[in-house]
């Protein structure tokens, strides 16, 4: 059999140039010097004797048999690491690491409950939090730069599997003396006529409310935006605004009223991980433990409104 010339170093080096197609990005996402990056492409393109990039141009590009090439160093290095990731189980959850992206919405109000009691349990795992917008962390999934995400579901991929994990309304919220609270409902050129508080582009829910904005020819005036949801409910409560967001964020929340949409809009959360990759006895352990942390966390709250309401 012929020796391979080929280091998986290079692998790595030659896909993540092909994933960014930008040498200087590649370098920084792999920690590494960008001479490092381009000696061991350049390497790599001397070995295989072809050239794997086309450097004519301003921004790197692929060239046919580059390609060819990164599609099957995907699929190895895939094989590489999910072997690694299966060995690594024989250690009964003793080491381990997890990455999880949580958009910021549900990362603030929900995550660290979850994250607390997921470290007592099992001490030992190490978890990475990356948190982005739902449609970045799919993406991020499908790249496999993450192993799973908390997102909103609407429209998943057909790459990713999805457990479902709760249903949530999108509701307003107003401050309690705000000339809206005392309606039933809050219809979009109700928000569009109030000042707006909004989370950041990047936000699906911001994107669809946006859109709606956008089908009725209305402009909102939003005056203020932050990825922070208890940034953005302290600016309601003391009277700055009003502002769109899933009900559960609103729990214990004395100062702010909140009311349906008009016409109503839901989104389901679920946890998202891509179908053909390995699911580690850690990350299954997590994704055990949070489907169930979700579950208890809404029992919880439903509790808290039975007595609220009493």
């Amino acid at each position: 059999m012929k020796k391979l010339p080929v280091e998986l170093r290079q692998l790595e080096y030659f896909q993540m140039a092909a994933r960014l197609r930008n040498l200087t990005k590649a370098a920084e996402r792999l920690n590494v010097s960008q001479p490092n990056v381009t000696v061991a492409i350049k390497k790599l393109e001397s070995e295989l004797g072809i050239q794997l990039f086309d450097r004519s141009q301003k921004q790197l590009s692929l060239t046919p048999e580059g390609n060819v090439f990164l599609a099957r160093v995907d699929t190895a290095l895939r094989t590489v690491q999910d072997a690694i990731i299966e060995i690594n189980d024989y250690k009964k959850l003793q080491r381990g690491a997890i990455r999880i992206g949580i958009p910021p919405m549900i990362g603030s109000n929900l995550f660290p409950r979850i994250f607390y009691n997921f470290r007592r349990r099992y001490p030992h795992l190490s978890i990475y939090l990356h948190e982005e917008g739902s449609a970045a962390i799919r993406e991020r999934i499908e790249s496999d730069d993450l192993d799973f995400g908390i997102v909103i579901t609407t429209d998943p991929s057909s790459t990713l599997k999805v457990a479902p994990m709760s249903r949530c309304q999108v509701v307003a919220g107003v401050p309690k003396d705000h000339i809206l609270a005392a309606k039933k409902s809050i219809t979009l050129q109700d928000l569009a006529s109030s000042d707006l508080i909004m989370m950041r582009e990047g936000s699906f829910i911001r994107s669809q409310i946006m859109s709606r904005f956008h089908q009725e020819g209305l402009r909102p005036n939003v005056i203020l935006e932050s990825n922070q949801t208890e940034t953005i409910k302290a600016l309601v409560g003391n009277g700055v605004g009003i502002t769109v967001l899933l009900d559960f964020i609103f729990h214990d929340c004395p100062g702010i009223k909140t009311l349906p949409l008009s016409p109503s809009l839901y989104f389901d959360v679920g946890l998202a991980w891509k179908k053909d990759r390995y699911v580690s006895n850690a990350a299954q352990a997590f994704i055990d433990f949070c489907l169930n942390g979700f579950a208890a966390h809404e029992a919880d709250a439903d509790d808290t409104g039975e007595e609220q309401s009493a």
